[in-house]
């Protein structure tokens, strides 16, 4: 069988890695087996927009690890270098960088598809979001010039997990959708007598339709 060439896509098995990071050597994704993780990739350290990255991303690593999920940055950069820039985020800024931060040489940053030549030589601001199965879940690309919303991965990571759980699709702006507010929508019917089913099930009350084919429900 053929070997399966160029950038990860959803859906795919994140690829077996060996990376040196700020917490040691860590294989990836052998050694989160059962933990969801967002891996991020930065430009580079003692950059402004990285600083407050890392600073809104540990402020929020407690919401992360309540949805058994973990963090790991990554930048091609050398070990020594993400040790003293955590350093001095904790002398500056008061916080300290508790998720481990992986020194790439650009073999990572080459497997997963970080560098976008259109936007220079470093990592883009990429994020993959793999599920306790080893599963890419979601990625996410942003330029350098653009920091990252922290509180749409977390959105990210628990709307999977909601969906997953209940067999159900997220709308727009979950939990705060201008429709549905937190409800969740009902996968739509694929056959006429699912689409009848739907219906008859909403005049019973177990979710409500605007029509067939958009049925929510309340979790």
């Amino acid at each position: 069988m053929e070997e399966k060439k160029g950038m990860p896509l959803l859906g795919d098995d994140f690829p077996r890695i060996e990376v040196q990071t700020t917490h040691g050597i860590k294989i990836l994704p052998i050694d989160y087996a059962g933990k969801w993780f967002v891996l991020f990739s930065h430009p580079a350290d003692f950059t402004p927009v990285c600083t407050t990255e890392f600073v809104a991303f540990q402020q929020r690593y407690d919401k992360f690890r309540a949805l058994n999920c973990e963090l790991i940055g990554l930048s091609v950069d050398q070990v020594f270098a993400h040790i003293k820039w955590e350093e001095w985020i904790k002398d500056n800024m008061n916080v300290e960088i508790q998720f481990p931060i992986i020194a790439d040489t650009g073999k990572v940053a080459e497997t997963l598809g970080l560098i976008h030549p259109g936007k220079g030589t470093n990592t883009v601001r990429a994020v993959f979001i793999v599920d306790d199965k080893g599963k890419i879940r979601i990625i996410f690309y942003y330029p350098q010039e653009l920091g990252r919303n922290m509180d749409e991965i977390l959105r990210a990571v628990e709307g999977m997990q909601v969906s997953d759980k209940n067999g159900v699709a997220i709308p727009a702006n979950w939990p705060e959708n201008e429709i549905l507010n937190d409800r969740v929508i009902v996968p739509p019917a694929t056959t006429v007598e699912m689409s009848k089913d739907r219906l008859e099930k909403a005049k019973q009350g177990e979710h409500e339709c605007f029509d067939w084919w958009l049925c929510h429900k309340k979790l």
